[in-house]
Protein backbone atom coordinates (compact mmCIF):
# COMPACT_ATOMS: atom_id res chain seq x y z
CA UNK A 1 0.00 0.00 0.00
CA UNK A 2 1.59 3.47 -1.09
CA UNK A 3 -0.74 5.90 -0.47
CA UNK A 4 -3.85 6.11 3.07
CA UNK A 5 -6.07 8.56 3.48
CA UNK A 6 -7.62 9.67 6.93
CA UNK A 7 -10.71 10.76 8.42
CA UNK A 8 -12.95 11.43 11.34
CA UNK A 9 -16.83 11.09 11.27
CA UNK A 10 -19.47 12.25 13.51
CA UNK A 11 -18.95 14.21 17.12
CA UNK A 12 -15.58 15.31 17.49
CA UNK A 13 -13.50 12.94 21.15
CA UNK A 14 -10.99 13.78 23.28
CA UNK A 15 -8.00 11.37 21.44
CA UNK A 16 -8.63 12.04 17.84
CA UNK A 17 -6.06 13.85 16.85
CA UNK A 18 -3.38 11.59 18.99
CA UNK A 19 -4.97 8.72 16.85
CA UNK A 20 -4.36 11.00 13.67
CA UNK A 21 -0.84 11.27 14.40
CA UNK A 22 0.01 7.78 15.13
CA UNK A 23 -1.81 6.93 12.13
CA UNK A 24 0.18 9.65 10.14
CA UNK A 25 3.71 8.49 11.74
CA UNK A 26 3.14 4.75 11.53
CA UNK A 27 2.23 5.13 7.32
CA UNK A 28 5.42 7.60 6.91
CA UNK A 29 7.87 5.03 8.75
CA UNK A 30 6.62 3.07 6.01
CA UNK A 31 6.91 5.32 3.18
CA UNK A 32 3.52 6.05 2.49
CA UNK A 33 1.68 8.94 1.16
CA UNK A 34 -0.50 10.19 3.91
CA UNK A 35 -3.58 12.40 2.96
CA UNK A 36 -6.13 14.05 5.76
CA UNK A 37 -9.74 14.48 4.76
CA UNK A 38 -11.20 17.84 5.56
CA UNK A 39 -14.92 18.06 7.25
CA UNK A 40 -15.99 13.94 7.59
CA UNK A 41 -17.51 12.17 4.90
CA UNK A 42 -18.68 15.42 3.32
CA UNK A 43 -15.15 16.60 2.46
CA UNK A 44 -13.93 13.02 1.15
CA UNK A 45 -17.43 13.89 -1.85
CA UNK A 46 -16.08 17.43 -2.11
CA UNK A 47 -12.13 16.51 -2.43
CA UNK A 48 -11.56 18.59 0.55
CA UNK A 49 -7.83 16.70 1.57
CA UNK A 50 -4.66 17.98 2.52
CA UNK A 51 -1.71 15.51 2.46
CA UNK A 52 0.29 15.42 6.22
CA UNK A 53 3.57 15.42 6.91
CA UNK A 54 4.99 14.73 10.84
CA UNK A 55 5.18 17.89 10.94
CA UNK A 56 1.36 18.49 10.19
CA UNK A 57 0.24 16.14 12.90
CA UNK A 58 3.24 17.92 15.62
CA UNK A 59 1.62 19.25 18.86
CA UNK A 60 -1.67 17.75 18.51
CA UNK A 61 -1.86 14.85 20.94
CA UNK A 62 -2.47 16.73 23.98
CA UNK A 63 -5.36 19.07 21.99
CA UNK A 64 -8.84 17.82 21.92
CA UNK A 65 -11.65 17.51 19.11
CA UNK A 66 -10.02 17.17 15.41
CA UNK A 67 -8.03 19.05 13.84
CA UNK A 68 -9.40 17.39 10.71
CA UNK A 69 -12.86 18.64 11.43
CA UNK A 70 -16.05 16.52 11.29
CA UNK A 71 -19.20 17.13 9.74
CA UNK A 72 -22.33 14.93 9.07
CA UNK A 73 -23.25 14.23 5.51
CA UNK A 74 -26.87 12.92 4.55
CA UNK A 75 -25.55 12.83 0.40
CA UNK A 76 -22.96 10.25 1.66
CA UNK A 77 -25.77 7.61 2.94
CA UNK A 78 -26.89 7.74 -0.80
CA UNK A 79 -25.07 5.31 -3.23
CA UNK A 80 -24.13 8.32 -5.72
CA UNK A 81 -22.43 10.13 -3.16
CA UNK A 82 -19.91 7.33 -1.77
CA UNK A 83 -19.04 6.07 -5.38
CA UNK A 84 -18.61 10.35 -6.16
CA UNK A 85 -15.98 9.85 -3.04
CA UNK A 86 -14.31 6.56 -4.44
CA UNK A 87 -13.57 8.47 -7.61
CA UNK A 88 -11.79 11.00 -5.29
CA UNK A 89 -9.93 8.61 -3.34
CA UNK A 90 -9.15 6.73 -6.95
CA UNK A 91 -8.14 10.42 -8.12
CA UNK A 92 -5.51 11.25 -6.02
CA UNK A 93 -4.12 7.83 -6.15
CA UNK A 94 -5.00 6.77 -2.66
CA UNK A 95 -5.39 2.89 -1.76
CA UNK A 96 -6.70 2.76 1.45
CA UNK A 97 -8.63 5.03 4.24
CA UNK A 98 -8.85 4.69 7.81
CA UNK A 99 -12.62 5.85 9.51
CA UNK A 100 -12.18 7.15 13.06
CA UNK A 101 -15.70 7.52 14.96
CA UNK A 102 -18.16 6.12 16.15
CA UNK A 103 -21.33 3.85 14.94
CA UNK A 104 -22.51 6.02 12.51
CA UNK A 105 -19.08 6.44 11.32
CA UNK A 106 -18.70 2.75 11.35
CA UNK A 107 -21.77 2.00 9.19
CA UNK A 108 -20.77 4.33 6.83
CA UNK A 109 -17.24 2.81 6.80
CA UNK A 110 -18.91 -0.85 6.16
CA UNK A 111 -21.02 0.61 3.21
CA UNK A 112 -18.06 1.63 1.38
CA UNK A 113 -16.09 -1.56 1.94
CA UNK A 114 -19.52 -3.54 0.52
CA UNK A 115 -17.91 -1.72 -2.53
CA UNK A 116 -14.89 -3.08 -2.51
CA UNK A 117 -12.66 -0.12 -1.35
CA UNK A 118 -10.11 -0.95 1.27
CA UNK A 119 -11.56 0.63 4.63
CA UNK A 120 -10.24 -0.12 8.45
CA UNK A 121 -11.84 1.74 11.03
CA UNK A 122 -10.87 3.15 14.44
CA UNK A 123 -13.69 3.14 17.48
CA UNK A 124 -13.48 6.41 18.82
CA UNK A 125 -16.71 8.08 20.29
CA UNK A 126 -17.32 9.25 23.97
CA UNK A 127 -20.14 7.45 24.19
CA UNK A 128 -18.30 3.90 24.24
CA UNK A 129 -22.08 2.31 22.79
CA UNK A 130 -19.41 0.79 19.47
CA UNK A 131 -19.65 -2.91 19.66
CA UNK A 132 -16.33 -4.72 18.79
CA UNK A 133 -14.48 -2.91 21.55
CA UNK A 134 -14.36 -2.57 25.34
CA UNK A 135 -13.47 0.83 25.35
CA UNK A 136 -13.69 3.75 22.28
CA UNK A 137 -11.20 6.81 22.23
CA UNK A 138 -12.66 9.79 23.75
CA UNK A 139 -14.90 7.66 26.78
CA UNK A 140 -11.81 7.97 29.60
CA UNK A 141 -11.88 11.88 29.22
CA UNK A 142 -15.70 12.38 29.08
CA UNK A 143 -16.31 10.55 32.38
CA UNK A 144 -13.27 12.42 34.02
CA UNK A 145 -14.73 15.81 32.42
CA UNK A 146 -18.33 14.62 34.12
CA UNK A 147 -17.21 13.24 37.36
CA UNK A 148 -14.60 16.55 37.77
CA UNK A 149 -18.13 18.51 37.22
CA UNK A 150 -19.97 15.98 39.94
CA UNK A 151 -17.11 16.24 42.63
CA UNK A 152 -17.29 20.41 42.50
CA UNK A 153 -21.53 19.97 42.90
CA UNK A 154 -20.96 18.32 45.66
CA UNK A 155 -19.02 20.50 47.15
CA UNK A 156 -20.92 23.60 46.27
CA UNK A 157 -24.27 21.40 47.62
CA UNK A 158 -23.06 20.71 50.99
CA UNK A 159 -22.31 24.50 51.38
CA UNK A 160 -26.22 24.78 50.65
CA UNK A 161 -27.65 21.11 51.44
CA UNK A 162 -28.64 20.65 48.11
CA UNK A 163 -29.50 17.99 45.51
CA UNK A 164 -28.25 18.29 41.94
CA UNK A 165 -29.43 16.57 38.90
CA UNK A 166 -26.52 16.21 36.65
CA UNK A 167 -27.63 15.53 33.08
CA UNK A 168 -24.82 13.58 30.71
CA UNK A 169 -24.13 13.05 27.03
CA UNK A 170 -24.31 9.76 25.98
CA UNK A 171 -26.86 9.46 23.33
CA UNK A 172 -29.18 6.26 24.05
CA UNK A 173 -26.02 4.63 25.56
CA UNK A 174 -25.82 4.82 29.53
CA UNK A 175 -22.50 4.10 29.96
CA UNK A 176 -20.94 7.79 30.36
CA UNK A 177 -23.68 8.71 33.24
CA UNK A 178 -22.98 5.55 34.40
CA UNK A 179 -19.53 5.41 35.15
CA UNK A 180 -19.05 8.84 36.54
CA UNK A 181 -22.07 7.89 38.72
CA UNK A 182 -20.23 5.49 40.39
CA UNK A 183 -17.28 7.22 40.30
CA UNK A 184 -18.83 10.30 41.82
CA UNK A 185 -20.99 8.24 44.58
CA UNK A 186 -24.49 9.41 43.24
CA UNK A 187 -27.32 8.43 45.21
CA UNK A 188 -29.39 8.10 42.02
CA UNK A 189 -28.24 6.80 38.39
CA UNK A 190 -30.91 6.99 35.65
CA UNK A 191 -30.21 5.63 31.98
CA UNK A 192 -31.83 4.56 29.05
CA UNK A 193 -30.80 0.65 30.14
CA UNK A 194 -32.56 1.58 33.61
CA UNK A 195 -34.07 4.70 34.00
CA UNK A 196 -35.64 5.68 37.22
CA UNK A 197 -38.45 7.13 37.27
CA UNK A 198 -38.97 10.81 39.36
CA UNK A 199 -41.12 9.10 41.74
CA UNK A 200 -38.59 7.18 42.71
CA UNK A 201 -35.85 9.52 42.43
CA UNK A 202 -38.10 11.35 45.40
CA UNK A 203 -37.89 8.75 47.57
CA UNK A 204 -34.23 7.72 47.31
CA UNK A 205 -33.37 11.67 47.86
CA UNK A 206 -35.49 11.73 50.79
CA UNK A 207 -34.35 8.60 52.54
CA UNK A 208 -30.64 10.33 52.06
CA UNK A 209 -32.36 13.37 53.17
CA UNK A 210 -33.29 11.32 56.33
CA UNK A 211 -30.02 10.28 57.00
CA UNK A 212 -28.82 13.45 57.57
CA UNK A 213 -27.02 13.62 54.17
CA UNK A 214 -25.66 17.60 53.65
CA UNK A 215 -26.21 17.14 49.54
CA UNK A 216 -27.03 14.54 47.06
CA UNK A 217 -26.37 13.59 43.13
CA UNK A 218 -28.79 12.53 40.73
CA UNK A 219 -26.46 12.06 37.41
CA UNK A 220 -29.28 11.63 34.23
CA UNK A 221 -28.03 10.20 30.64
CA UNK A 222 -29.54 12.54 28.08
CA UNK A 223 -31.20 9.77 26.56
CA UNK A 224 -33.16 9.22 29.52
CA UNK A 225 -37.60 9.83 28.51
CA UNK A 226 -37.61 11.72 32.12
CA UNK A 227 -35.17 14.09 31.85
CA UNK A 228 -33.56 17.40 34.43
CA UNK A 229 -36.31 19.58 32.69
CA UNK A 230 -39.36 17.41 33.68
CA UNK A 231 -37.95 15.64 36.82
CA UNK A 232 -37.77 19.29 38.13
CA UNK A 233 -41.21 19.54 36.57
CA UNK A 234 -42.20 16.81 38.64
CA UNK A 235 -41.15 18.24 41.63
CA UNK A 236 -42.19 21.89 40.91
CA UNK A 237 -46.05 21.30 43.36
CA UNK A 238 -43.86 20.19 46.20
CA UNK A 239 -40.10 20.54 46.28
CA UNK A 240 -40.54 19.30 50.18
CA UNK A 241 -40.82 15.90 48.78
CA UNK A 242 -37.32 15.28 48.33
CA UNK A 243 -36.03 17.59 51.43
CA UNK A 244 -33.20 19.18 49.94
CA UNK A 245 -33.20 22.11 47.56
CA UNK A 246 -33.04 20.73 43.79
CA UNK A 247 -30.88 22.19 41.32
CA UNK A 248 -30.11 20.52 37.63
CA UNK A 249 -27.01 21.15 35.95
CA UNK A 250 -26.79 19.97 31.73
CA UNK A 251 -22.81 19.48 30.91
CA UNK A 252 -24.13 18.97 27.22
CA UNK A 253 -20.81 19.25 25.12
CA UNK A 254 -18.13 20.82 27.32
CA UNK A 255 -17.50 17.17 28.14
CA UNK A 256 -16.30 16.46 24.35
CA UNK A 257 -13.44 19.39 24.33
CA UNK A 258 -11.42 18.98 27.08
CA UNK A 259 -7.56 17.43 26.51
CA UNK A 260 -7.58 13.82 26.09
CA UNK A 261 -6.04 11.83 29.23
CA UNK A 262 -3.23 9.64 29.09
CA UNK A 263 -5.13 6.62 28.58
CA UNK A 264 -7.04 7.60 25.30
CA UNK A 265 -3.82 9.20 24.25
CA UNK A 266 -2.15 5.90 24.62
CA UNK A 267 -5.50 4.23 23.19
CA UNK A 268 -5.53 6.15 20.62
CA UNK A 269 -1.80 5.40 20.10
CA UNK A 270 -2.05 2.02 19.78
CA UNK A 271 -5.29 1.89 17.79
CA UNK A 272 -3.87 4.11 15.42
CA UNK A 273 -0.85 2.03 14.09
CA UNK A 274 -2.66 -0.89 14.39
CA UNK A 275 -4.83 0.29 12.04
CA UNK A 276 -1.98 1.09 9.40
CA UNK A 277 -0.71 -2.66 10.15
CA UNK A 278 -4.50 -3.97 9.20
CA UNK A 279 -4.00 -2.10 5.84
CA UNK A 280 -0.63 -3.73 5.20
CA UNK A 281 -2.19 -7.35 5.86
CA UNK A 282 -4.82 -6.76 3.86
CA UNK A 283 -7.01 -7.14 6.43
CA UNK A 284 -9.76 -4.61 5.43
CA UNK A 285 -13.03 -4.10 6.45
CA UNK A 286 -12.75 -4.22 9.75
CA UNK A 287 -12.63 -2.02 13.38
CA UNK A 288 -9.86 -1.65 15.51
CA UNK A 289 -10.79 -1.61 18.59
CA UNK A 290 -9.55 -2.68 22.71
CA UNK A 291 -11.13 -5.95 24.30
CA UNK A 292 -9.66 -7.56 27.51
CA UNK A 293 -6.48 -4.91 26.96
CA UNK A 294 -5.62 -6.43 23.47
CA UNK A 295 -5.98 -4.08 19.89
CA UNK A 296 -8.42 -6.77 17.83
CA UNK A 297 -10.11 -6.66 14.97
CA UNK A 298 -13.76 -7.04 14.23
CA UNK A 299 -15.07 -7.03 10.93
CA UNK A 300 -17.43 -4.14 10.18
CA UNK A 301 -20.42 -6.19 9.55
CA UNK A 302 -20.57 -7.59 12.59
CA UNK A 303 -20.81 -4.41 13.87
CA UNK A 304 -22.46 -1.91 11.65
CA UNK A 305 -26.00 -0.26 12.64
CA UNK A 306 -25.76 -1.70 15.79
CA UNK A 307 -25.25 0.22 19.34
CA UNK A 308 -24.14 -1.66 22.52
CA UNK A 309 -25.82 -1.26 25.74
CA UNK A 310 -24.14 -0.90 28.94
CA UNK A 311 -23.52 -4.11 31.07
CA UNK A 312 -26.32 -5.39 33.38
CA UNK A 313 -23.67 -5.76 36.21
CA UNK A 314 -23.37 -2.07 36.39
CA UNK A 315 -26.56 -1.63 36.63
CA UNK A 316 -26.81 -3.65 40.33
CA UNK A 317 -23.62 -2.41 41.43
CA UNK A 318 -25.30 1.42 41.28
CA UNK A 319 -28.87 -0.04 42.91
CA UNK A 320 -26.73 -1.54 45.80
CA UNK A 321 -24.43 1.26 46.57
CA UNK A 322 -27.00 3.48 46.00
CA UNK A 323 -28.79 2.34 49.24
Amino acid sequence: MKSIAIITSGGDAPGMNAAIRAITRSALDQNMVVYGVRQGWQGLIEDQMIQLSAREVGGIMHIGGTFLGSARSAEFREEGGRSKALRNLSGRGIDGLVVIGGNGSQTGSHRLSQMGFPVVGVASTIDNDLFGTDITIGCDTAINVTLEAIDHLRTTGSSHNRAFLVETMGRNCGYLAMMSGLAGGAEVISTPEAEVSPAEIAERLRAAYERGKTHAIVVIAEGVKDNCEKILSFFEHDRRMVGFELRATTLGHVVRGAPPTAFDRILATRLGVNAVTALNDRDYGVLIGQQKGLVTRTPLGEIAGLTKPIDTEFVELARMLAR
